[in-house]
This record gives structure tokens, sequence and C-alpha cells, in this order.
């Protein structure tokens, strides 16, 4: 029994980095935010990505994964990945956290929605259930009628639907390239991205000693959120893993209360809820069709 549970307990301390990563990245932007625009941010973590990146194919010799051959679908990808990130940056500094993070776990919705569009995937009735139940409480957190809809909520949510669109490209490069290949052309095209966008008027701002140090927290805990979740999935299902994650967004909130003072409501906690419970309904039903379908599940 101790060997079945071990695993377990180790991705649940990968995804303690992965939320304490995505958390303190939040944190970052917020703070490197008010001195610096969204493009400026991505290109300052843009270059310390590649660094990290650069380094860490060197020391463990793994050059040999970057290949050009599906160049276009990774500029896809990072085009889809750079405006979801702006968008989510400038929705951190506007509005609360907790509402940023309850907006974006609003993705996986989305590749329920674009994946019959995209990657040829069958709509079933338990996703669309999902999907519906998610966007209620998308609905629910945004309160379109209420006055609380503003430029930051629209751009966090719009933000949700570019990493959707980045999940459904990544799927489609897993099936053939290496991390290594998927993170080097991540950081190099994003980079040249962030420099076209924050350069266009001939001034990228230097940052400060201060915001130096939140730019290297952002470029790290970006990576190390992405590399616990994925060390995480390696050693346990996704129905151990995702729970986990959604821990993300009460401690977000409390940190968003004690730093930031700002308010939890009750149709955040609401509409949290429903998009929490409306992710983990769909990826019950995904573990329940791969068990009563195993080969087809298999060769989707």
């Amino acid at each position: 029994m101790p060997q079945n549970h071990a695993p377990v307990g180790r991705a649940a301390l990968w995804m303690v980095g992965a939320i304490l990563s995505f958390s303190s990245m939040a944190i970052a932007g917020r703070e490197a935010g008010s001195s610096l625009d969204t493009f400026e941010i991505m290109t300052y973590r843009s270059f310390v990505g590649v660094i990290i990146v650069c380094v860490a194919l060197t020391l463990t010799r793994s050059w040999k994964q970057v290949r050009i051959g599906l160049f276009r679908l990774h500029m896809i990808r990072n085009l889809a990945h750079f405006t979801g990130q702006n968008l989510w940056f400038y929705a951190v500094t506007v509005i609360p956290l907790a509402q940023v993070f309850a907006l974006e776990f609003t993705s996986p919705l989305w590749v329920l929605l674009l994946s019959p569009l995209l990657l040829g995937e069958q709509m079933t009735r338990p996703k669309v259930v999902a999907a519906a139940l998610g966007f209620i409480g998308a609905l629910v957190v945004a309160q379109p009628n209420s006055g609380q809809l503003n430029v930051g909520v629209i751009t966090a949510a719009v933000s949700a639907i570019f990493f959707a669109l980045t999940i459904i490209t990544t799927k489609k490069l897993t099936q053939s390239e290496q991390i290594g290949s998927i993170l080097f052309w991540l950081t190099i095209m994003q980079l040249g991205m962030g420099l076209a966008m924050a350069g266009w008027d001939g001034q990228i701002s230097v940052p400060s000693a201060a915001t130096s140090r939140w730019l290297l927290l952002i470029g790290c805990a970006g990576l190390t959120a992405h590399f616990c979740v994925t060390k995480a999935l390696s050693l346990a299902p996704a129905t151990v893993i995702v729970p986990i994650d959604f821990c993300r967004l009460p401690m977000i909130a409390v940190l968003g209360i004690t730093l930031y003072n700002e308010s939890l409501t009750l149709s955040l906690i609401a509409g949290s809820v429903l998009i929490l419970v409306a992710n983990y309904f769909n990826i019950l039903n995904a573990v329940s069709t791969k068990t009563t379908h195993p080969t087809t599940a298999k060769s989707q």
C-alpha cells in the first residue's frame, strides 16, 4: 500500500510547487506592471526563459531535440500563448487576482468547444453539460449585468480562449516534438514577439533593480510551474492532479486579501465553484470513456 501511495504523494508535492509558482508569477506580474507594460514584461520574461532553456539543453546535451520541421505550428502556438499571456498579465494588474484565476480555469472548457473544430474530436453530451456549467460559472464571476464587467474582466476571459488554443496546439506538437524543442521555440519566438511589440514606438523601458527581481521571478516561475505540472502528471492521473491545482484559487484569494486588501464576494465564490465542478466533471467523464472504450481512446 505505501508503494501505491508514494507516487501520488510525490505528485502532490510537485503540484504544491506549481501552485506556488503560478501564484508568485501573478504577484510578480502585478508588481512589475506598475512600471512596465505587458509587452515589456513578456520580453524580459522570455529573455530569462531563453537563458534557462539554453543552459538546460546544454547541460543535458539535448540540443538534438530542437527541430525546425514544425516551425509553422510552433509559431501558431506561440502567437496564441503570447496573446493570452499578455492579456493575463494586464488582467492581474487591474482586477482581483482570484477573479483572474477563476476565469483562467475556463480554458479547459474552451478546449472542449474548440477541439471538435481543430482536432476532430467528438462533442458528447457530458462535454456539452460540462461546458455549459462552466460558462454559467464564468458569467457569475464576471457579472455582466451588474456593472462589474470591465476591461480587466474581459481580458482575463479572452486570455482563457487563447490559453485553450495553446493547449490544443501543444497537444498536436507533443505527438512528434519533445519538451526541449517546444520550450526552446516558446522562449525564442516570444522573445522576438515581445521585442517587436514593446519596441514598436522605439522605446523599451529599462527595469529598475527592484523591478528586475520581479521579472526574474516571473521568468523562473513560468517555466517552473509548467515543469511541476508535467512532472506531477507523469506520477499520478489527472483526476488526482487537477483537484490539487484547484487549490490555486483559494490560495490566490488569500494572497489577494492579505497583500492587496482585495474583497472576496459571494458571486466570485459561487462562480468559481461552478467552474471547478465543471472541469472535474469533464475529467471524470474522460476517465470513464477511456475505461469503457480503451481502444478508441488510445487512437484519439
